[in-house]
């Protein structure tokens, strides 16, 4: 049930129509033609722009254009109004019948309700969160495993086939300072005073878990023998630790990925020979030397041959290294190595969440994917902005078990998975976000994540107090689809409906854009929408919900409130948010 893609089908079929009887071109491309809402719910119920975009290519002015199209679709029967307004849009105004309709088939769908075909089961691969194992997760991690699960989830319902992954990066130089971080509090876990923690090393205190764990696995094993003879185990050891605390946080965030990838395992597997084989073939590779980057002279700055990847020809700034000085490959060859293997994995979308401090990484990714795949694959990133901790205005302070942050765990023990959740996802990925520790548990009209619940704990009081007062009305939403809707006849009762019949097109609008936060911004309007009629009811008693001795009117009313429930509760699936009966 989705107006607004029904009445785009009626407007084409107009078109076409219009084309066959010469009052247009023929083969005219119709697909920027849009119908939606129009942005003034006072000038109509749907709008399209159908003349503006098909005026200069069939050669006519586009007010004469939408006045002919206005009147075609002025005599279909749901149309009670058809009017030309500025340029060349034209505003419809339907019959009340058809959200009557409408909100009956909202019933008849429950929570599956928004679903969309719309990806056509496609292969989309959402990597997100992806922090190095070297600590638990933070605060700004949440940020990005929000966005990324919500994205994923918002993916699936509008029929794409989605892979939730994490990739895990436990190569390269941080894991080796884990690993001697790690060593440090086995050797304090087995009596050593190993004074103060030297600076580059993890200062936190859950390292001295991990030191304990394997002080008690291996006793004093380690202790005398030379780093290359315990840097593998110990690294091996406090990385599966380190994951284990990830999983256990993602876990209590309501997390859940399918694809846990391993850099190293890619690496040791031939990754790295999969790019160059594919790159050389293609005559990608080759070895150069740079020109200084920005910021630095000729004097600062020592050229030497690399071997380098021709990322120019794919639009990024320069080309790319792909080894180090000391001979180990580059960070990007081994991203390139993982990127490859997803797209040879199914994955011909592929979306990456990343942290801000990486926005500089993009372009040369994407020129990555595109070489790599012939242009088969294409990578889409979302920068996380950072998120501003603070209770009630104040910054909060680091923990001390954490060393130099803020750990998750701490944040969900306070306000709930819930709650993080749905702040993480009111604003848009790339914008900053401040997340007050206290107002997010206000009872407030200001605080988005009570005010969502709180209308969903409204619709479920109503409805237990119906099944007292009103035990002839069967409250089960297909029962309620089939009751006396045309009573309801109020504007604010129909600009609910109209409202709620907006969920299809906000999920498929949200899945083509990657925003997640469009689905928060509308959960809030119709929690405000039902709010509002709520406090009407009280100033007209005639518009209570449940009417003393009127069985029809409450049956109706009743029936506009099951949908407002689904909708929410359809949403906060989405967000991974569990809606609540009542407010405690």
């Amino acid at each position: 049930m989705n107006p607004f893609k029904d009445f785009k089908s009626i407007v084409l079929k107009e078109l076409e129509a219009m084309a066959v009887a010469g009052a247009l071109p023929a083969g005219l491309d119709f697909s920027r033609v849009a119908v939606e809402p129009p942005r003034d719910p006072a000038h109509g119920d749907i709008a399209t722009n159908a003349a503006l975009v098909l005026a200069k290519p069939a050669r006519a002015n586009p007010r004469v254009l939408a006045a002919a199209l206005a009147e075609r679709l002025g005599a279909r029967q749901q149309v009670v109004e058809a009017t030309v307004a500025g340029p060349g849009f034209i505003n419809l105004r339907l019959d009340t019948a058809c959200w009557h309709d409408c909100l009956a088939g909202i019933l008849r769908a429950g929570r599956d309700y928004g679903g969309s075909a719309l990806g056509a089961g496609r292969t989309v691969n959402v990597e997100y969160v992806s922090a190095n194992p070297t600590g638990p997760l933070t605060v700004g991690h949440a940020r990005g495993a929000v966005v990324g699960d919500a994205l994923a989830s918002l993916l699936a319902k509008a029929g794409y086939a989605v892979t939730r992954e994490y990739y895990i990066n436990d190569a390269g130089s941080q894991v080796d300072v884990l690993a001697g971080s790690a060593y440090l509090r086995y050797r304090e876990a087995l009596g050593e005073d190993i004074g103060d923690i030297p600076e580059g090393y993890y200062p936190g205190d859950y390292l001295k878990d991990v030191g304990r764990a394997l002080a008690a696995r291996d006793g004093g094993k380690w202790l005398d023998r030379p780093r290359d003879e315990w840097l593998p185990p110990v690294r091996r050891f406090a990385i599966d630790a380190m994951m284990d605390l990830v999983r256990r946080d993602l876990e209590a965030m309501g997390v859940h990925q399918e694809v846990f990838s391993s850099e190293r395992a890619l690496v040791e597997a031939g990754g790295i020979d999969a790019v160059l084989e594919t790159l050389t073939a293609r005559d990608l590779v080759y070895t150069g030397t740079l020109e200084p980057p920005k910021g630095k002279t000729t004097d600062d700055w020592e050229p030497r041959p690399q071997t380098l990847f021709r990322a120019t020809r794919f639009g990024d700034d320069v080309d790319r290294p792909l080894k180090k000085s000391d001979g180990s490959w580059t960070y990007f060859a081994t991203d390139m190595a993982y990127h490859l293997d997803k797209f040879r994995r199914g994955a011909e979308v592929m979306i990456d969440v990343w942290g801000a401090d990486h926005g500089g990484y993009i372009k040369r990714m994407k020129a990555a994917v595109e070489a790599l795949t012939e242009g088969r694959g294409r990578l889409e990133v979302l920068i996380c902005q950072l998120v501003k901790l603070s209770r009630g205005g104040q910054p909060v302070k680091m923990s001390k078990r954490a060393g130099t942050f803020v750990a998750l765990s701490e944040v969900i023990d306070e306000v709930g998975k819930d709650v993080v959740r749905f702040i993480m996802l009111t604003r848009k990925n790339d914008a900053p976000l401040d997340f007050d520790l206290a107002k997010v548990m206000e009872q407030s009209r200001d605080n988005p994540v009570f005010y969502v619940q709180y209308a969903h704990a409204r619709v479920s009081s109503v409805m237990r107090h119906a099944a007292v007062e009103f035990p002839a009305i069967a409250l089960e939403p297909v029962a309620l689809a089939d009751g006396p809707l045309a009573l309801l006849t109020d504007s604010a009762e129909l600009g609910l409906i109209k409202l709620l019949a907006q969920w299809p097109r906000v999920v498929e609008s949200a899945a083509e854009a990657y925003e997640p936060h469009r689905v928060a911004f509308y959960l809030y309007d119709v929690a405000a929408a039902f709010h509002a009629l709520w406090t009407k009811g009280k100033d007209n008693t005639r518009l209570r919900f449940l009417v003393d001795g009127e069985v029809e009117p409450t049956a109706a009313r009743l029936a506009l409130l099951r949908a407002v429930a689904m909708v929410i509760a359809s949403g906060l699936d989405v967000f991974g948010v569990q809606p609540v009966e009542e407010m405690r």
